[in-house]
C-alpha cells in the first residue's frame, strides 16, 4: 500500500541529542556482542558489534540514522600521534537492541589492503581494533552525531526508498525497524548492493521483514556475479530499471523520500539514472548542465553541478 498526496508534506525533523560525549570527554562502555554479520563464509570480515550504554547520557538518546564515535585507545596514526575518533553508523533501532535504549550497535568491516607504496599489508586502524574486541572489553565512545540523516518526526506521512552499499546498510537496519514498529503503512524499499551473495548483511532479518510486511520491499544487487543482460554489473542504481514495476509508482509520488548510504561515489550513478528516468524532484541541477541531456552527464558534471534536493538524504564515506 502506498499513500499518494497532491502536495509535498512538510518534512519535520526531530529534535535529536548530539555530542553528549566529545573526543575530549568520551565515555567508556562495554561490548556485549561481537558477531559475524555476513550471510555465510565471505572473503570480507564484517561484524555486528553491540555496546551497553546503560547508565550513561547515551541511554535512550541515540536515534537510528545517527552515528557514534570510537577512539582506538593506545594506538597511533601514521604520523605517530594518538589515534583520532572514527565515526560508525548506528545499526540499532531507536529503542535499542534491547527495547530500552540501553544496547546500541554498529556494523564494522575490517579494512585489510595492500599499501601501494610499500607493497606491505595495510590494516585499518580502528576497524581492526573494534573487530578484535570481545564481549566484556570496553571502548571509549563519543556522540551521538548527526541531525539530518534521520527519519522525520512525521514519518508516517512519507514513502521511503533506501539505497545502501556494504556497511552503509547499518542505519537502514534501525530505520526500517523504527518505521515498521511505528505501524507506517506507506511503502518502504531497501535496495542493498554488495559484491557477492556471501557479503549480504542481515539478510535473514530483512527477508523475514519482507515476508511479514506487504509494504516492505527488499531488493538485492549483487555486482560481481552474473551481469545484467546488457553486460553491466548489478549496481544499486540499476534497480531503477530492473525493479521498475516496484520503484516507479513509489518514486513518482510527492511524499517519497530517498536515503543513500555507502561508499562515496555511489550517489553519482543514482543521480544520473534518476535524472534520466525523469525523477527530477529528488535533485537540484545547476544551470551549467540543465540543458545537457542526463545521459551525457560526465562524472565531473555530477560532482560539481548535481546535488540532492530536500527529498534526498546522503551519508557517504
Amino acid at each position: 500500500m502506498s499513500t499518494d498526496v497532491k502536495t509535498e508534506p512538510e518534512i519535520i525533523f526531530p529534535d535529536v541529542a548530539v555530542n553528549l560525549y566529545k573526543p575530549k570527554n568520551p565515555v567508556e562502555v562495554p561490548i556485549v556482542e561481537n558477531r559475524i554479520a555476513t550471510l555465510q563464509s565471505s572473503p570480507n570480515f564484517i561484524r555486528h558489534i553491540s555496546f551497553d550504554v546503560s547508565g550513561t547520557e547515551l541511554e535512550g538518546k541515540v536515534r537510528s540514522g545517527q552515528s557514534i564515535g570510537i577512539i582506538p585507545e593506545g594506538l597511533t596514526e601514521r604520523n605517530g600521534k594518538p589515534a583520532k575518533v572514527r565515526l560508525y553508523s548506528v545499526a540499532a533501532p531507536t529503542r535499542g537492541e534491547d527495547g530500552e535504549g540501553k544496547i546500541i550497535s554498529t556494523t564494522v568491516k575490517r579494512l585489510v589492503d595492500e599499501d601501494q607504496e610499500s607493497q606491505g599489508l595495510f590494516t585499518g586502524l580502528c576497524s581492526n581494533y573494534l573487530c578484535a574486541k570481545k564481549p566484556g572489553d570496553t571502548v571509549k565512545m563519543t556522540g551521538p552525531n548527526g541531525k539530518k540523516f534521520v527519519l522525520p518526526e512525521n514519518s508516517e506521512d512519507f514513502n521511503y526508498v533506501f539505497f545502501a552499499t556494504g556497511t552503509g546498510i547499518a542505519p537502514f537496519r534501525g530505520m526500517v525497524t523504527d518505521l515498521l514498529e511505528k505501524g507506517v503503512k506507506n511503502d518502504i524499499v531497501l535496495v542493498f548492493g554488495c559484491p557477492y551473495r556471501s557479503d549480504l548483511l542481515y539478510n535473514d532479518f530483512f527477508e523475514e521483514l519482507a515476508e511479514k510486511h506487504d509494504n516492505f520491499h527488499y531488493l538485492k544487487s549483487i555486482s560481481r556475479e552474473d551481469p545484467r543482460e546488457d553486460g553491466t554489473k548489478h549496481y544499486v542504481q540499476y534497480k531503477l530499471l530492473d525493479a521498475w514495476e516496484i520503484l516507479n509508482p513509489i518514486l513518482l509520488k510527492n511524499n517519497t523520500l530517498i536515503y543513500i548510504c555507502g561508499l562515496k561515489g555511489m550517489e553519482l550513478g543514482l543521480y544520473k539514472l534518476l535524472a534520466q528516468q525523469g525523477y527530477e524532484g529528488y535533485l537540484k541541477v545547476s544551470e551549467e548542465v540543465a540543458d545537457k541531456p542526463p545521459h551525457k552527464w560526465e562524472t565531473e558534471d555530477l560532482k560539481k553541478n548535481v546535488r540532492p534536493s530536500k527529498r534526498m538524504f546522503l551519508e557517504v564515506y
